[in-house]
């Protein structure tokens, strides 16, 4: 190994890597360094995968997570679940393969506690990916309402920046404006969008269709109206758009005399979370960021103690597994031999390796490690 120091200037060192290069030096390859502890089982594939989790960590619980995942604690936890179908599996294969010999049968009672006690343990692991989502990926949360209701002046508070242009005239935001920001230790994914109203213009319209779709997609909507006037054609329209999701109704602009009230039954068939503020004037703020903790409770996760899923590669192979789960009870519900019941444990185990990569194939291999920077 070569270990060269020199000045931190770029001229200097893209010098040094173009002569080491042209002397035979190669490369290293997006995640090669873990890549070979993988290969060369230092490591197995869901603790390589949590390497660049804590790379790209945007919060401490996401990163407490990560690290808990490369010392090797789900690895563990499913390991232990293949141990348990393995212990019931020997002799299952045993009784298949060698039905002349005088083996322990393996009852029928034994095997349908072994399923069930797996069923329940992949079930608590899939269950844990909502938590696990929202750590990795932040709480997708979308800010609605007509023009001038103050969505850039809230989005401004929040991120504690002048990061929306605000004006006097209505439409100032036409696409969708995307910040990250961590509230009360919640990562938020906050997406300001463009005012809900008849378009002026086709680039208008489109703005107001994306702000439509992204409140299906979100995992929280503020919804957010200028309490200083009555509610509109417009703000009725919004408040059917988000009648069957996640709210915080924002009555805003507080400081000037009121025309809305908290107790309008307009507003609370949708939402009991409605709150006062006034978002030019910063005030209230702090009120939207308790009710957030209050919806998205997410110190009651134990990290010391729960086992959170935060990669869908991992979530996807755990819900697969559970179907072959309940494939074997349901082939066992109908007295298929004993032969049949195995192929589909077998498929339990074979997507349990795949999590930890003990029968993963090269192009996933590959796929996972190209996620990684040069190196690490």
């Amino acid at each position: 190994m070569c270990e060269i120091n020199s000045h931190g200037g770029n001229v200097v060192v893209k010098k040094i890597l173009e002569l080491c290069l042209k002397n035979g030096a190669n490369l290293a390859e997006p995640g090669e360094f873990t890549k070979r502890a993988f290969l060369n089982g230092r490591i197995d594939l869901l603790q390589a995968e949590s390497v660049i989790d804590v790379i790209n960590a945007k919060s401490e619980k996401e990163a407490k997570t990560g690290i808990k995942q490369l010392e090797g604690f789900l690895s563990q936890k499913i390991n232990e679940i293949k141990k348990e179908i393995m212990d019931v599996m020997v002799n299952i294969e045993v009784t298949i393969d060698y039905p002349e010999y005088d083996t322990p049968d393996v009852t029928e009672k034994e095997l349908s506690d072994m399923l069930d006690s797996v069923e329940e343990k992949l079930e608590k692991l899939e269950k844990s990916f909502d938590n696990g989502k929202i750590i990795k990926e932040g709480i997708k949360t979308v800010i609605i309402g007509r023009p001038n209701a103050g969505k850039s002046s809230l989005l401004n508070a929040i991120l504690k920046e002048d990061r929306a242009i605000v004006t006097q005239y209505e439409g100032t935001t036409r696409d969708t404006i995307e910040e990250f920001v961590t509230v009360n230790g919640i990562p938020l994914k906050l997406i300001d969008t463009a005012g809900i109203r008849d378009a002026k213009d086709e680039v208008e319209k489109i703005g107001i269709e994306k702000s439509k779709e992204l409140v299906k997609e979100a995992d929280l909507i503020i919804a957010i109206f200028d309490a200083s006037e009555d509610l509109t054609k417009e703000d009725m329209e919004i408040l059917d758009l988000i009648k069957d999701k996640k709210t915080i109704i924002i009555l805003n602009k507080s400081d000037l005399q009121q025309k809305i009230v908290e107790q309008d039954e307009r507003l609370t068939k949708v939402s009991s979370d409605i709150i006062k503020i006034s978002a030019l004037n910063k005030i209230g703020i702090e009120k939207i960021y308790d009710k957030i903790t209050e919806l998205f409770n997410l110190n009651e996760i134990n990290l010391d103690q729960d086992i959170v899923i935060t990669n869908l590669r991992h979530k996807n192979l755990i819900t697969k597994a559970i179907k072959s789960v309940r494939k074997a009870k349901e082939t066992m519900e109908q007295d298929m031999p004993l032969d049949i019941i195995a192929i589909f444990i077998k498929d339990i185990l074979e997507d349990l390796g795949n999590i930890t990569g003990e029968v993963v194939t090269e192009d996933i291999i590959n796929e996972i490690f190209s996620k990684f920077c040069l190196g690490k």
